[in-house]
């Protein structure tokens, strides 16, 4: 192989890589929209956590972390 062989090897390898992470942020973003639709997680209120991060501010979920790994056992 010569160094224009690796080249476009790099640049078809690279284009490919590109298509792919694309394909898979378009999926993941559907599939939060879905959940949000079907009411599963409202994933706003995660996104304020940062925006409302004081020590006497409500809790995104109110049920303690061991009884929601109760809750997905079932």
């Amino acid at each position: 192989m010569d160094s224009t062989d690796i080249a476009n090897l790099q640049g078809y390898a690279s284009f490919f890589m590109t298509v792919f992470l694309v394909i898979m942020l378009y999926g993941y973003i559907i599939y939060l929209y879905r959940s949000e639709k079907k009411g599963e997680r409202d994933y706003e209120k995660y996104g304020r956590i940062a925006l409302d991060d004081e020590i006497d501010s409500t809790p995104v979920e109110d049920k303690p972390a061991s009884q929601r790994y109760k809750d997905e056992e079932k």
